[in-house]
């Protein structure tokens, strides 16, 4: 096995996804997450659309990202059912970030060929993997956390987005001094099946 196969393998076994909670106040540099966005866009695509778009917030930026979602929640909750708790971890949990980026899919509807929706947000994804994976190179930390408004007609408002495209989440990234455990529950044989 050649050197870049063991740091690929490296690389992708030891990403975890770390809470911002768990970020400290050190920041990652604009330089950084170029890098970080320049190999999102290298992710697959089917007909070449490219259908990631990325909305980021930094500095002040993050506090109205913070004061959208608890809002949405304190709007959306039933005073019986609200919780101060969860209405501050939404006022302050993104505020040790360097940056949030809201995860959107662009939907294209027009030319030749429409690609289904279902591989837009593939595509989507992939793009975040790049990013996780960079930024793990990096030693930069990442969350992808959805939940509150991600899916919601308020957000896609206010993240400016057209009708037909979709927030698939944010991602968190800021450094930290956790380090979390990964495992998983079963063996890639048991996900397999052969057909020969």
């Amino acid at each position: 096995m050649n050197n870049t196969t063991s740091i690929i393998h490296q690389i992708i076994r030891e990403r975890r996804s770390i809470k911002p909670d768990n970020f400290n106040d050190q920041k990652v540099s604009t330089a950084d997450l170029h890098q970080i966005l320049e190999n999102a866009n290298w992710a697959p695509t089917h007909a070449l659309t490219e259908p990631w778009h990325f909305v980021i917030f930094q500095e002040e930026g993050i506090q109205k990202l913070c004061d959208f979602e608890s809002n949405y929640y304190k709007s959306k909750t039933p005073e019986e059912k609200f919780v101060q708790s969860k209405y501050d971890k939404y006022k302050n949990r993104a505020l040790k970030a360097s940056f949030v980026i809201a995860i959107c899919m662009e939907r294209k509807l027009e030319g030749k060929k429409i690609i289904p929706e279902v591989e837009e947000l593939a595509a989507t994804a992939c793009a975040v993997q790049n990013m996780m994976l960079t930024a793990q190179a990096m030693g930069i930390s990442t969350y992808w956390g959805s939940g509150g408004s991600t899916y919601s007609d308020e957000l896609k408002s206010f993240l400016k987005l057209k009708e037909a495209d979709k927030c698939l989440g944010f991602l968190y990234i800021g450094y930290s001094d956790f380090q979390a455990k990964g495992k998983r529950i079963t063996g890639i044989e048991s996900k397999i099946r052969w057909v020969s």
